[in-house]
């Protein structure tokens, strides 16, 4: 038995390294499970460990270290970096019912009273069907102020284009004489150039601002854009600055205008170029207007000129002279700027009711038409349009296109009806305009009002022209009723008390009305 034997002590592990017999003792068999055991148990507590480690440890060794991997936060959880823009607004429904006639007399005859003298007249329309809902001597003809500037918006949509724009051009004229102990290079002759106005009168003196109307073609830009080309052809001496206003004819001024409004800065002599709509500040609304727009642009472009041109080798005479005539139809365009589009000068006039502008618009709309650019041919031009419309003119009297003059003469059920052929008419343009109707309590001339316990229900509703004169007061747009129904309105104060409060609030109290009527 040799080789078989071991002492009790020796029994139950494995005698030096050998199998005895080819087997493991039960000792030696449980000692391997512990071990098993404890290296199953490490290995999992490392797996487990690990993950754990990773999340832990940049909050123990710092930003530096944790930059690398930043946490992810859901896109659900981030502050939005723009607000989500609807990609349409759904039509009105066509199931609206029409209001009953007899309710929204009931609505409006308690809140149009006049504050004092004269009298209200007023039309309130169904948009879709034409219906008149309410009608208070609708077809008298009345001073309508500046709701007249509906008018010319239609007519300008219609007879220029909403896409079309206005080109402000520098062109080359005629050899000039050298200004007196100016220093010309030698084998440089002097050069004019001529300053064209093609009827933007919402220049910028600056850089063209393209995301604005007022300023969205500017006098410094078309400066740079001329030194450039004069540059190209080799000149380097002394340019002199005309002005070419003659797309314009006949008096600079309407007779039908009060001489006091114009010094007060209502209005002012007409030109076919005007920086900020012929204003010296375009933020002072109240202030007198320059009385030669055109050579105040001139002026603006000279200025410009010499500043572009002072590292080009072009110096600029000081005097800015009036073009005797009009540049050749040949003459070299050395640079040109384009307004805004028409749509937007006539959102721009709706929104603050602007004088110059719309009378400017007047005289292009008879450019547009073939017909010189005065003040008659004007009032002929929106006339036109809107009788090509289909708007009834029976009666109606132009006396300017901007609703200053008193000689004016319109109703309010044809006012009722321009609104309706914006809104909803045949001559899909015209929806262009929409954007322009100031809107109760926030927009244009209708930002400081509805503002009180009886108007305002009617903010952010009620979206209308405003016309005020001494005795005139005139409200005409849209609104969409507790129904869902759109309807049209104009409402006229003629002969009423100067200065009295109670009449701008008689008019957004009845419009506020309608807003919040259900009257089916």
């Amino acid at each position: 038995m040799s080789g078989t034997r071991g002492t009790a002590r020796g029994r139950g592990r494995l005698s030096k390294g050998t199998l005895s017999k080819g087997r493991i003792s039960t000792g030696s068999l449980s000692a391997m499970i512990r071990s098993w055991l404890t290296l199953l148990l490490t290995v999992l507590l490392l797996a487990l460990a690990l993950p754990a480690g990773m999340l832990i440890a940049p909050a123990l060794t710092g930003p530096a270290q944790s930059a690398a991997q930043p946490a992810q936060t859901p896109a659900w959880q981030l502050v939005p970096d723009r607000l989500s823009v609807p990609q349409g607004i759904d039509p009105l429904s066509t199931a609206a019912p029409v209001p009953v006639p007899a309710e929204v007399v009931a609505r409006l005859d308690p809140v149009l009273k006049t504050d004092g003298g004269g009298t209200f007249t007023a039309v309130v329309q169904d948009a879709a069907t034409g219906k008149v809902l309410y009608d208070r001597n609708g077809t008298a003809n009345r001073i309508p102020a500046s709701n007249m500037k509906l008018l010319t918006a239609v007519a300008a949509l219609r007879g220029i284009g909403p896409e079309e724009r206005f080109s402000t051009m520098a062109v080359a004229g005629p050899a000039a004489a050298a200004t007196p102990g100016a220093a010309t290079p030698r084998g440089t002759a002097p050069r004019s150039v001529v300053l064209v106005g093609g009827g933007d009168v919402l220049l910028g003196a600056g850089e063209s601002a393209e995301a604005q109307v007022l300023g969205h073609a500017g006098l410094a830009t078309l400066a740079k854009q001329t030194v450039d080309s004069l540059r190209k052809d080799g000149f380097k001496g002394q340019v002199q600055v005309l002005v070419d206003d003659s797309l314009f004819t006949g008096p600079a001024l309407n007779p039908a205008w009060s001489p006091d409004d114009v010094a007060a800065g209502e209005m002012a002599p007409l030109f076919p170029l005007a920086l900020n709509s012929a204003r010296f500040n375009p933020a002072d609304t109240a202030a007198p207007r320059p009385q030669d727009s055109a050579m105040a642009a001139g002026e603006a472009f000279a200025a410009g000129l010499k500043a572009a041109g002072a590292a080009a080798g072009v110096t600029v005479a000081p005097a800015v002279v009036r073009l005797d005539g009009k540049a050749t139809a040949d003459a070299k365009v050395l640079a040109e700027v384009q307004s805004a589009t028409v749509s937007q000068q006539v959102d721009l006039m709706l929104q603050t009711s602007d004088n110059y502008l719309a009378e400017t618009l007047g005289r292009m709309t008879a450019v547009a038409a073939g017909q010189p650019a005065t003040n008659d041919s004007a009032m002929a031009a929106v006339l036109n349009e809107l009788a090509r419309l289909g708007i009834p003119t029976e009666g109606m009297v132009a006396a300017d296109v901007s609703g200053l003059a008193l000689g004016n003469q319109v109703s309010a059920r044809q006012f009722a009806e321009v609104v309706r052929a914006i809104t909803n008419g045949t001559d899909p343009r015209l929806r262009a305009a929409l954007a322009g109707f100031p809107v109760a309590g926030l927009t244009g001339t209708l930002g400081d009002r509805y503002i009180d316990e009886s108007t305002a229900e009617g903010a952010g509703l009620v979206r209308a022209k405003t016309g005020t004169l001494n005795t005139v007061i005139a409200l005409s747009g849209y609104v969409v009723d507790a129904d869902g129904r759109l309807l049209v309105f104009s409402f006229i104060g003629n002969g009423l008390t100067p200065g009295a409060a109670g009449n701008k609030r008689a008019l957004d109290t009845a419009a506020t009305a309608l807003a919040g009527c259900g009257c089916s």
